[in-house]
């Protein structure tokens, strides 16, 4: 069945994404490399790069199947002069590190072999210096025939004196980032085009770099139009940290990254234990702690702000390539790790993992939080995280109410704060899932009215409960979770 062009894709509700930075997930043996690449095994620097690729990806689609993963969203692949490959040369070609169209094809088969759909991340905001019609600038000046494309306040251009500011629009100022002047005709065709030739060669969506950046009138209404036209069932999520209500309407992006919905559960399972260092300069609220009612009512929030049918569009994360890791940020704390995990993948919208965070990899602010993957140390794995990890996109896949159930809230009541306990329940077609998460650290209890069962069956986690006909009595220890399936 088709999607409707104004609601996301059905398959992104049963969707567990593996957020995947190639330059530092897998290397092959495959590719020749170049001999200045930094060892695999020592703490990133902001240039440098460790060689990873397609093929290390390819030669580890196991490791993904195995977690249970059935979509992977990268970073940038495209042809660029940059670890990150956020500073692209050119939107047409896979970067030769990577190797390549032809490493490309080969992992794309056999993802889609495996029911692993693709998303691409689409940076259509800027460029870069060596990207075509920008270097040209540099060469031609005023002459050049591009002058259009870009938004140049005085010649000659300070593309690399970073005493001076760039002499032409930048994001945020950085040279290495002219900002496409997405007004020109010419720019936006192209762009489009770009984001068709993608989903024509067989990806399942994009995910778009800073789409706010663009404020020409129509783009990405026109975008979605376009890239929907060649594949009905493609998935456009957008890099929004705040309030992306106005984006995800339906006549733009399906979702955002739900960054407001993991400053919540930091605050709540992770409390005092969120390192104050650590998270400086993050942009979403990850302090001060919250207790069960404050979680609940910014739980609610969110539903007011998007309601329930966008909010299975979101891309539901507990850290990326541009925040601390979520292991990092506990202070070390394996009990809230699983505990934000268990929300994560237990919430309305698709979890995404990144990579190396169901091993507990740890990392501050990148490039720290962009460590090569240790597969070569397997004892510095967290297997604790790993196996919860396992064990609860089991307990997603296990039941439909927890990809694209009804939620509701049941305890604490609006008001009702200064405790631990959070319950709600999950509903879709007669199946009902009751989740129960306690943050404090001392044992806690309620009589929670309006659950309708009788029997419950514990199918993760471990906590009491019995029902009197008229309340449910749910019974956690400290800093522990349960989920029961209802009848």
């Amino acid at each position: 069945m088709t999607t409707p062009f104004d609601q996301p894709p059905a398959w992104v509700a049963d969707a567990v994404f593996y957020q995947i930075f190639p330059d530092r997930f897998a290397s092959s043996d495959r590719l020749p490399k170049p001999r200045n690449l930094e060892p695999w095994d020592e703490y990133p620097t902001f240039h440098g790069y460790k060689g990873g690729d397609l093929y290390g990806v390819l030669e580890h689609l196991d490791w993904l199947t195995d977690l249970g993963i059935n979509a992977i969203y990268f970073n940038p692949i495209f042809q660029s002069a940059s670890n990150h490959r956020y500073h692209t040369h050119d939107f047409f070609k896979i970067d030769p590190l990577l190797g390549g169209e032809e490493a490309f094809d080969e992992l794309l088969r056999a993802c889609h072999s495996r029911g692993i759909r693709v998303v691409l991340d689409g940076v259509f905001n800027h460029a870069s210096r060596g990207f075509f019609q920008f270097n040209d600038l540099l060469e031609s000046g005023s002459d050049s025939p591009w002058i259009d494309w870009w938004h140049v306040d005085r010649f000659p251009l300070q593309a690399y004196n970073h005493d001076e500011p760039a002499s032409y629009g930048a994001w945020w100022g950085l040279h290495a980032l002219p900002k496409f002047n997405t007004e020109n005709p010419e720019v936006r065709e192209y762009l489009m085009q770009v984001g068709e030739y993608w989903i024509e060669k067989g990806i399942d969506g994009w995910r778009l770099d800073v789409p706010e950046e663009i404020s020409t009138e129509g783009f990405w209404e026109e975008f979605r139009t376009r890239v929907r036209a060649k594949n009905p069932d493609a998935y456009i999520v957008s890099e929004i940290w705040g309030d992306a209500s106005d984006f995800t309407r339906g006549d733009r992006f399906d979702g955002t990254m739900n960054y407001l919905l993991t400053g919540h559960i930091f605050r709540y399972v992770g409390g005092h234990h969120v390192v104050d260092e650590v998270v400086e300069g993050i942009t979403y609220e990850v302090r001060p702690p919250q207790d069960a009612g404050g979680y609940a009512d910014g739980v609610d929030h969110l539903y007011s702000m998007y309601g329930a049918e966008r909010m299975q569009g979101h891309l539901n994360l507990l850290g990326s390539h541009d925040t601390p890791r979520v292991m990092t940020v506990f202070g070390n704390d394996t009990k809230s790790v699983i505990l934000a995990t268990l929300l994560q993948f237990t919430f309305p919208g698709a979890p995404s993992v990144y990579y190396g965070d169901e091993i507990g990899m740890e990392g501050k602010r990148d490039p720290d939080c962009r460590r090569g993957f240790p597969w070569e140390h397997e004892q510095s794995w967290n297997q604790e995280v790993l196996e919860a990890t396992k064990s609860l996109i089991a307990l997603r896949k296990s039941y439909p109410a927890l990809r694209a159930g009804e939620y509701r809230r049941l305890w604490p009541h609006p008001g009702n704060y200064r405790i631990g306990l959070y319950v709600f329940e999950r509903k879709l077609d007669g199946e009902h899932i009751v989740v129960a998460v306690n943050s404090a650290k001392k044992a806690e209890s309620a009589e929670v009215p309006g659950i309708d069962g009788t029997e419950f069956q514990t199918v993760w986690g471990s906590g009491g409960i019995s029902d009197d006909g008229e309340t449910t009595g749910i019974a956690l220890k400290g800093r522990s979770a349960a989920v029961w399936r209802v009848s």
